[in-house]
């Protein structure tokens, strides 16, 4: 199998031109990864504890940040034509960059194992079906959310090109009937805040849900025809899609006091509808988990096949999921969402100070086993977040990337500029 091979989208090397895609291509496989049901329960929270205009306030500016987030690194992966992990060997070095892609991998296969047992669980209770039988319904999501991500970009394309609409204007449907149930506009702007919450935590909130899943969408922004589609994409994707479901969410938590807009649905009446939205925004995301984590194992193993990876994966997450795992997943996934970002302000720092905006190619570069500035950077980071009063993944984003820059000036290390390789 050779390093271009399309099939396996190209695991170990940059993206050439000839296979990249244009904006609507990009923007869907990216809407179809933000249209996820657990985003919305941070909306859920925000919606009893702001007022109407406040909280869209917070979203925007929530959304704001992880779309510019994103879009940054969108950037990058266009420039380079590679995803995060790849990047990693630059900034953490040859074995050091083992270390991201442990921790991105494992991210994405805790969300498979939670997004195949709750759309399990939720269509068990529908059904009134018994244990065993939803034990057997993990089994078959867990094979049959990976089929998508085994074909690869194009599997992903394809269904997010259904999913995606299909999604959208049941969510449409569901928020006017919302707002008519509540009275209108005007009854949505007068709603008092039940709780509180600062706009620090907030912010922090609505950043922080999907932050690991911005600092992993390189893997499709790859594939941007330009530095225009790369950050559009990213800001559609992420700013747009990811602030609808918080949006949704919050509507949920004020009129029905229920943030899972599955559950919204069967209080409206809806009850096909919401079993449809439950497997098409679970599985359109779940393809794309468990190609991220296939994209993190195969530079973690330096192997090309991803196809056997994603199908490894999907096969590790069905057994997480039958083992009850998606029981601990909420603080494990906060956990996550403090360590992941810093790789991302390191990657930045890397690409736009150290390499000056171009990298070397991949296969014509020799890179140390460790770098030990960019690791240490991101142990910067990582504590600073921990310790963060504030929006814990900004923080660990900005202190690892000045971190970065600070010892590449004191080490030296920072190269010359090079010109960007025909990709």
């Amino acid at each position: 199998m050779t390093q271009n091979d399309p099939g396996n989208d190209y695991p170990l090397s940059e993206v050439p031109m000839h296979a990249r895609k244009g904006l609507m291509s990009t923007a869907m496989v990216l809407l179809g990864f933000t249209f996820f049901t657990a985003t919305m329960f941070a909306g859920g929270k925000l919606g009893v504890a702001f007022s109407f205009s406040e909280m869209l306030a917070v979203i925007a500016l929530g959304n704001l940040l992880l779309g510019m987030y994103a879009a940054g690194l969108g950037y990058i992966a266009f420039k380079s034509g590679l995803n995060s992990v790849l990047m990693g060997r630059f900034c953490f070095g040859e074995l050091g960059s083992k270390l991201s892609d442990l921790i991105l991998g494992f991210t994405q296969i805790g969300w498979y194992a939670w997004g195949t047992a709750t759309a399990a669980v939720v269509l068990g209770k529908y059904l009134q079906l018994s244990d065993d039988t939803v034990l057997g319904l993990m089994v078959l999501f867990g094979l049959m959310f990976c089929a998508t991500a085994y074909v690869g970009y194009r599997g992903l394309e394809i269904l997010s090109y259904i999913a995606v609409p299909a999604m959208m204007l049941l969510l449409m449907l569901s928020m006017w009937v919302a707002t008519l149930k509540i009275g209108g506009l005007d009854a949505l702007l007068a709603v008092v805040p039940s709780t509180h919450l600062d706009w620090s935590t907030a912010i922090t909130l609505v950043f922080g849900t999907f932050v690991s899943g911005a600092t992993q969408a390189t893997n499709w922004t790859r594939f941007s025809r330009s530095a225009k589609v790369a950050v559009l994409a990213s800001l559609i994707g992420f700013f747009l899609g990811n602030g609808l479901m918080v949006l949704i969410g919050a509507y949920g938590a004020i009129v029905y006091q229920q943030p899972d807009v599955v559950e919204v649905l069967l209080l409206q009446g809806f009850a096909m509808a919401a079993m449809a939205m439950l497997l098409l925004n679970i599985w359109s995301t779940q393809d794309n988990t468990i190609y991220n984590f296939a994209v993190a194992g195969c530079n973690l193993l330096r192997t090309r096949r991803r196809k056997t990876v994603t199908l490894a994966g999907a096969v590790i997450g069905t057994l997480l999921a039958l083992l009850g795992m998606y029981d601990m997943l909420v603080p494990y996934l906060i956990l996550l969402g403090t360590v992941i970002p810093p790789i991302g302000g390191v990657i930045m720092a890397d690409f736009f100070y150290r390499y000056r905006g171009h990298y070397p190619r991949l296969a014509d570069t020799r890179l140390p086993a460790f770098n030990w500035a960019g690791l240490a950077a991101y142990g910067v980071g990582t504590v600073a977040a921990f310790g963060s009063p504030w929006v814990a993944p900004l923080v660990g984003i900005g202190a690892a990337a000045l971190t970065y820059v600070a010892l590449t000036c004191v080490l030296g290390t920072r190269t010359s500029s090079a010109a960007l390789p025909d990709l």
